[in-house]
């Protein structure tokens, strides 16, 4: 099968299909096209108009349906002679008459995927594809690639130095001698890097030369800033940037495999796609299967809503306040794919939800909304997905095939799974309606408030609850119906499977930072049965050893914090355990490297207004000639806080060799709080313990 598509010119594709012996290619003739429909306009104008156009090779009159609830109607079927021409015209044709009176579809296709799509190529691999790994430190703006780790295919590391134009060469010489199908690298910034240091040609594909797919940008997405590094190909091979590549984060290349699978989107796209992309080729995959075409531009208005109704829909799922404390004998229920499920079970699609042929219905609780009996395709995109995750959690509990290749499935579909529901609510989606956003959570509410009313009705106590999540204990003074009897009755009640997710020796659930009210997302506790003095066995969610700026000698710190709170539920006793940790950052112990804070940058560095450690950071790497664009990530120590600018704290790469033990400090009682706040214990009542004994030993002078 072909794996990936390369396009030399503006009327040529060459296929490159991976076979157990090596690699095929082959070359065709390929002409993209999109489609033009109307609404009170003449088909048979803009015909007679775009023909002449000097982009386009041909244009025909065929019937396709615009939209799930109608039937065929006559379409123009544009076909050009380059991929970029299509935006171009499409643009032009719709600016014709009144807003709305031409509509374009399949316009906005990325080029492999489309070109599948219309050749009928199905994108999976054959075999695996072999893998080549190029991971480079920081590339500066002047200094090109001082060094670089080359991994084979085959597993064997090569550590290249010396100068750029000599590890080019045996770059070079080493994919030659591999023939790898894809090239993983650290920053697809190494493919230009590379070619620039090369003195005369460079193959770093099948054949000569690369291209530049895509420039560098910065986006927004739900109020976080996000950056997209340059993409870069080179002929015959697949480039998978580390840097530009969710999925690779989250899962591994047997997830991005099976994404491709289901969606068409040829490995390389679906490496840097987005959750959304992926899922919207999946929904396209569909349309296209039942001869709808994609609209170009959401034209879907939300409906009138009165007062009463908004205020009732503008919510989201169901919160339960948690019970601030240590718990014991906690069990975690979850709906397994709660929102995918609630619209496969309650037919929720934007072509079904407040359907013209049944508006007497109200099937939406509080909203009245009423759901079409017909068949929406919503549930047909998301059924098989999740079953097939459900067959694949079987397979791993029973091992039952590769653990590496299954899990990395599962956890691609889940993200699909995760973001599908969100994807309805969101403006530009390709087959979005927000009513389908409101009613799903308004199904949600209902089924969360009902679980809970049965447990309390069977002797449970419900102690928290996040939307499809809830922690449950034995009421006290109360007979408690059989768990799984419960939980049983839920899930047939709801239509949805309430599974067992564990049982919990203890579970601590926090409070905000500023206030005794329960912190909705914050709690840790200890797995029943697992090894105390585990790191696995111990939960945990929100508090620092989650979060990805913390260094990771305050996460080692604050878990073995957790343990001793766990054995003894002392405060004096983890307090003691967390003047141990200060007295080795105090000393000097520490290496510098595990002090390193990771922290995702938001703006430019000359648009902040004040001076902060990440501002700090961002004026080091300048100085040294590295780009850090908003979005993208910078790592630092923080060496002296009590001075402004640069010399405020050094990157990582600079390989520091002090810190501020006054900041880490803070850092490691900041932690013990989150361990200790459930008991109430706070900052206040930790440094009271810590000045309670005085260290009088000479190491406490050497700083």
């Amino acid at each position: 099968m072909t794996y990936c598509i390369d396009f030399p010119d503006s009327s040529t594709a060459v296929e490159w299909s991976l076979t157990d012996s090596g690699v095929t290619r082959k070359e065709v003739t390929y002409h993209p096209r999109f489609y033009v429909a109307t609404e009170g306009g003449s088909l048979a104008e803009i015909a007679e108009s775009i023909a002449v156009h000097p982009e386009v090779t041909a244009v025909s009159q065929e019937r396709h349906r615009p939209g799930w609830r109608h039937d065929e109607t006559a379409m123009l079927a544009i076909e050009v002679s380059t991929l970029g021409s299509i935006p171009r015209l499409a643009s032009t044709i719709a600016d014709v008459g009144r807003p709305g009176t031409y509509r374009c579809f399949n316009v906005d296709l990325s080029r492999e995927f489309r070109y599948c799509l219309e050749a009928g190529t199905d994108p999976t691999p054959d075999r695996a594809p072999t893998v080549m790994e190029l991971d480079t430190p920081p590339i500066t703006k002047s200094g090109g690639i001082e060094s670089m780790t080359v991994t084979t295919p085959g597993g064997e590391t090569h550590c290249l130095e010396r100068s750029p134009s000599t590890i080019v060469r045996q770059v070079e010489r080493l994919i030659e001698e591999t023939d790898p199908d894809v090239l993983h690298v650290s920053s697809a910034q190494v493919i230009p890097e590379l070619f620039d240091a090369a003195e005369g040609t460079l193959r770093l594909g099948r054949e000569p030369g690369y291209t530049q797919l895509a420039t560098a940008s910065t986006y927004e997405s739900y109020g976080q800033i996000g950056h997209s590094p340059a993409r870069y190909n080179v002929p015959g091979r697949v480039v998978a940037d580390a840097a530009n590549s969710f999925f690779l984060t989250e899962t591994n290349l047997h997830g991005i495999l099976d994404l491709v699978e289901r969606s068409q989107k040829p490995l390389q796209e679906a490496a840097w796609a987005s959750i959304g992309n992926i899922l919207t080729a999946i929904q396209i995959r569909e349309a296209l299967a039942q001869d709808v075409l994609v609209p170009w531009r959401a034209w879907r208005p939300e409906f009138f809503k009165t007062a009463a109704t908004l205020d009732a829909a503008d919510r989201g799922g169901y919160t339960f306040s948690p019970d601030v404390g240590v718990h014991e004998d906690v069990y975690e229920v979850d709906f397994s794919s709660l929102y995918p499920n609630i619209m496969c079970t309650r037919n929720i699609s934007p072509e079904t939800v407040c359907c013209d042929c049944h508006p007497e219905r109200e099937d939406v609780p509080g909203l009245g909304y009423s759901i079409c009996p017909e068949p929406g395709y919503l549930p047909d995109v998301l059924r098989p997905l999740i079953d097939d995750r459900d067959e694949i959690k079987r397979r791993i509990r029973e091992g039952d095939g590769d653990v590496d290749e299954l899990e990395g499935a599962s956890a691609a579909i889940k993200w699909i799974l995760v973001s599908c529901f969100g994807y309805q609510g969101f403006s530009n989606a390709k087959f979005g309606r927000i009513e389908c956003h409101e009613a799903i959570n308004a199904f949600a509410r209902e089924i969360i408030l009902d679980a809970k009313a049965t447990f309390e009705e069977h002797g449970w106590r419900v102690v928290h609850g996040i939307v499809d999540s809830l922690w449950v204990t034995p009421m006290d003074g109360r007979e408690q119906t059989d768990l799984e009897t419960v939980i049983r009755a839920i899930s047939d009640t709801a239509e949805i499977e309430l599974e067992y997710e564990a049982t919990y020796d203890w579970i601590a659930f926090c409070p905000r930072r500023n206030d005794s009210v329960g912190a909705l997302t914050r709690y840790f506790g200890k797995r029943a049965g697992a090894p105390a003095d585990q790191a696995s066995s111990y939960k945990r969610r929100g508090i620092e050893a989650r979060q990805r700026s913390t260094p990771p000698f305050i996460v080692d710190a604050q878990l073995t914090l957790m343990k001793e709170f766990g054995r003894t539920r002392s405060p004096e006793a983890v307090c003691e355990r967390l003047r141990e940790f200060i007295e080795r950052l105090q000393v000097g112990e520490i290496e510098p490297s595990r002090l390193a804070i990771t922290n995702r940058v938001s703006k430019r560095v000359d648009e902040y207004t004040q001076t902060t450690k990440n501002v700090a950071a961002l004026e080091r790497a300048s100085d040294q000639g590295l780009a850090t664009h908003p979005g993208q990530d910078v790592a630092y120590v923080v060496v002296d806080d009590e001075t402004s600018g640069r010399e405020r704290v050094a990157l990582v790469h600079e390989e520091p060799s002090e810190y501020d033990t006054v900041f880490y400090r803070n850092q490691l009682c900041r932690a013990a709080e989150s361990v200790l706040a459930p008991v109430g214990f706070r900052r206040s009542d930790i440094e009271a313990q810590l000045s309670e004994r005085v260290d009088g030993s000479v190491s406490a002078y050497s700083t």
